[in-house]
């Protein structure tokens, strides 16, 4: 099996209260292919500036993702700027650059049509909504979105909830989508629209998944030294369906091992700046480190 994903590509300036780092490559698509590489061979949908080489390129090639669903367009690519607090929980945002992303318009190859395992990364429900549209033979979709889309495009990321199997949202998020303040009544809100699932992402506490009768919540591995908490997110989604692809099946045992990987995974990227935490791992690292996470979790 195979997947796709559709979202941003990126440089970013990183500050944290121990270290900065400037214009390293980010974005939710380089941060969730990565992560899905570890399981199933990702196809990419972007856009990039005349700023991303082919050295950037070849980086995410050498993990097997198929990168002709991105576009090079004249410019500078997506650019965003931020500096995380002492808690390196809350960040601030310094500047956002959209640059050559502001006009992104996806354009599937048509080899990508018939895939049937699609991560919508954050990005314009119109745009999600036109990925929908371009596929043809989904097995199961998941979606990511923000505050932003919630505030000023409701009604279209309500017609996208309806299309997809699984949406990934934090707290807030449930809460200003739904008007619930009990995210776990919020979730099933959500569900009553169309997903059979949603994603509670917890940050550093890890992952709830609701759905189909199911409540299931896991921790997060516990990193001692958090270096930089960007990407965590993206990581998690792409390990996620990654592992799903991989597997070809949906049922609850594969939904809950599919969330213990993508918190697996998310553990690694944090632990350093940019994606350096994802291209220093493989198959033997994320087996150790959830071997680990089985022992925190059973008695």
């Amino acid at each position: 099996m195979s997947l796709v994903i559709v979202g941003s590509m990126a440089f970013d300036t990183i500050e944290t209260p121990f270290a900065k780092r400037e214009r390293v490559i980010g974005g939710a698509c380089v941060y969730a292919s990565l992560a899905a590489s570890n399981f199933d061979r990702p196809h990419i949908v972007g856009v990039v500036g005349d700023d991303f080489t082919g050295a950037h390129m070849n980086i995410l090639k050498d993990h097997k993702i198929d990168t002709d669903g991105v576009k090079k367009s004249p410019g500078k690519s997506f650019f965003w700027a931020g500096k995380y607090n002492q808690d390196m929980k809350t960040r601030e945002t310094i500047t956002t650059e959209l640059n050559v992303f502001e006009k992104f318009e996806p354009e599937l190859p048509e080899k990508y049509r018939d895939i049937p395992y699609l991560f919508l990364a954050n990005i314009d429900p119109a745009l999600q909504m036109k990925v929908l549209n371009s596929m043809r033979k989904l097995k199961f979709t998941i979606c990511d979105t923000m505050d932003l889309w919630i505030n000023i495009k409701k009604a279209g990321l309500t017609e996208v909830f309806k299309r997809v199997d699984c949406v990934v949202l934090n707290d807030e998020e449930i809460r200003l989508f739904t008007g619930k303040d009990n995210v776990l009544h919020g979730a099933k809100e959500i569900q009553k629209l169309g997903p059979k699932y949603v994603i509670i992402k917890k940050g550093e506490h890890g992952a709830c998944l609701s759905g189909q009768g199911m409540y299931f919540s896991l921790p997060s591995f516990p990193v001692e030294n958090v270096v930089d908490p960007t990407g965590a997110g993206d990581s998690f989604a792409g390990a996620f369906i990654g592992y799903i692809a991989k597997s070809g099946k949906t049922d609850p045992a594969t939904m809950k091992k599919a969330i213990a990987y993508g918190n697996t995974v998310a553990s690694f990227t944090v632990e350093d700046f940019s994606i350096d935490g994802l291209l220093k791992i493989g198959p033997k690292d994320i087996d150790n480190r959830m071997a680990e996470i089985k022992k925190m979790v059973t008695f």
